[in-house]
């Protein structure tokens, strides 16, 4: 770290949400946003400039043999995940690599295998598990309030204005639906039994616009994730993500589509993202800057990342890859 403390961080991959990362990053003091890396020149020149970042990498390989950077973020697609998040872990760096892990199990394992090795920690953004909704909810179960855990829900529905420029890269229960498996896992500390899915393919893209998945997990909970990236385009809601939970002794509901705050102008009415990253007046807030403040803060400390592990990360792509396999085949796969 550098000499006053603040963690030096790069960011690796500048689609949309590494510019995001990289413009939170930018913004919280206790960070130095350091470095950036895309194999697009324009783009890299466009952001440094904006971000006043002068050290600028089109071989994240070089970025990683920068001795000044502690920490990156791994914003890249999928697909790259884990050959540069190998490098990375290797090189020394602490890495926040974005969710999904990877695209299957076996790149999980490869990723968790060096991870486990490391000089530097390893966290996937599993962004939340931050959420003060769902830590609140988390708190709730773990205190036995609504018993024992026998059946959860959600949905993570977007617009198709939105799908139509993800679904080259990624599908809808891969791309979304592994938060709600995630949380689902998280809340229960159970493992899955069971998986049995469906998807639908409505659009011209590469991988299905939405899918169902069902589990049975081995506590004998059933749980289900619904994620359909085809919502009118004139949908109010930024993200309609809702997850219901009942136990034997109660029940709780999660609403993060619905976030406080309806606009009804000239143009319609829509439902703005509060919590992940509002960018009220300029500045950002919310659920992303806090979990990339934990991270600093346990580089800063020295302390292990608690709040999700690189095995419960693998958890979720294993369900997300059976659901996809058995919406292929029609089978019920079994763990």
């Amino acid at each position: 770290m550098s000499q006053s403390n603040r963690v030096r961080w790069g960011v690796i991959g500048l689609g949309w949400f590494g510019e995001v990362h990289a413009d939170n990053l930018a913004e919280i003091p206790e960070i130095e946003l350091a470095a950036l890396c895309t194999r697009r020149p324009e783009r890299l020149n466009e952001i440094g400039e904006r971000l006043g970042v002068n050290r600028l990498y089109t071989d994240y390989r070089e970025l990683l043999a920068d001795t000044e950077i502690d920490v990156v973020s791994i914003t890249t697609h999928i697909n790259d995940h884990r050959d540069i998040a190998i490098d990375a872990l290797r090189s020394g760096k602490h890495v926040l690599l974005e969710k999904p892990m990877a695209p299957t199990v076996a790149d999980c394992e490869q990723i968790v295998e060096v991870a486990n090795n490391a000089k530097g920690f390893f966290m996937v953004g599993h962004i939340c598990r931050f959420d003060p909704r769902v830590t609140i909810a988390k708190q709730a179960i773990d205190e036995g309030r609504i018993g024992k855990i026998i059946s959860m829900h959600a949905r993570r529905n977007l617009s198709k204005a939105i799908g139509q420029t993800v679904l080259d890269d990624i599908s809808a229960l891969m791309g979304d639906g592994i938060h709600d498996a995630d949380l689902m896992l998280w809340f229960s500390q159970a493992n899955v039994s069971t998986v049995y899915a469906q998807e639908v393919h409505p659009g011209q893209n590469k991988f299905p616009d939405g899918g169902w998945s069902i589990a049975r997990l081995d506590n004998g909970a059933v749980a289900v994730v619904e994620s359909v990236w085809h919502l009118p385009e004139s949908t109010p809601y930024a993200i309609d993500a809702r997850l219901e939970v009942i136990g034997t002794e109660g029940a709780l509901y999660i609403n993060c589509g619905e976030a406080g705050l309806t606009i009804h102008d000239a143009q319609g009415v829509k439902m703005p993202d509060t919590m992940y990253w509002p960018r009220p007046f300029g500045n950002y807030f919310g659920v992303l800057k806090e979990e990339l403040c934990y991270f600093a803060n346990c580089v800063r400390n020295n302390e292990v990342p608690k709040r999700i592990t690189p095995a419960e990360s693998c958890a979720a792509v294993a369900w997300m890859e059976a659901a996809t396999e058995s919406a292929q085949t029609g089978s019920v796969l079994r763990f």
